[in-house]
């Protein structure tokens, strides 16, 4: 692929559910996308976020919480908004042609109750993250180079 897709993944704190979707996004696209996940806020990531995601083979732990104004200047392709709460209070990205997509995860990190729990639910949203991101990086794969 001659141009790289910039793709950014937001959410509020950037914190879990951006941080899973840009690991899935990563590994679906195998290089072939420049993707970044930034927050409307910055909350640091999530170590139950990384530890999901290393139980899947996906290391997460090198990721930074990042604010969407540190991206203000990447022309970006696609920007995936992945809570309501982002999708509703994403400052205007100036300039951006970018197809927008939003997509409302359940968030594992407000879920009160045991320890296994709070596991099953990292692992319910980690796999329904994993779905979308596999559904789309073909989808842009695809788009991108014209072939089934």
């Amino acid at each position: 692929m001659k141009n790289k897709k910039n793709i950014l993944v937001l959410c509020t704190g950037n914190s879990c559910r951006s941080q899973i979707a840009e690991g899935w996004l990563r590994y679906y696209t195998g290089g072939q996308a420049n993707v970044y996940s930034a927050g409307i806020e910055t909350h640091g990531v999530n170590p139950r976020a990384i530890s999901t995601m290393a139980e899947a083979g996906i290391d997460i732990s090198h990721h930074t919480s990042n604010l969407v104004a540190e991206y203000l200047e990447i022309a970006f392709d696609y920007i995936l908004t992945v809570c309501d709460h982002a999708a509703e209070n994403c400052p205007v990205i100036p300039a951006q042609k970018a197809q927008r997509i939003h997509h409302n995860f359940s968030d594992p990190s407000k879920l009160n109750g045991t320890e296994a729990e709070i596991e099953a639910a990292f692992r319910a949203t980690r796999e329904e993250i994993k779905a979308f991101a596999k559904k789309l990086a073909l989808e842009i794969y695809s788009a991108s180079h014209k072939t089934n």
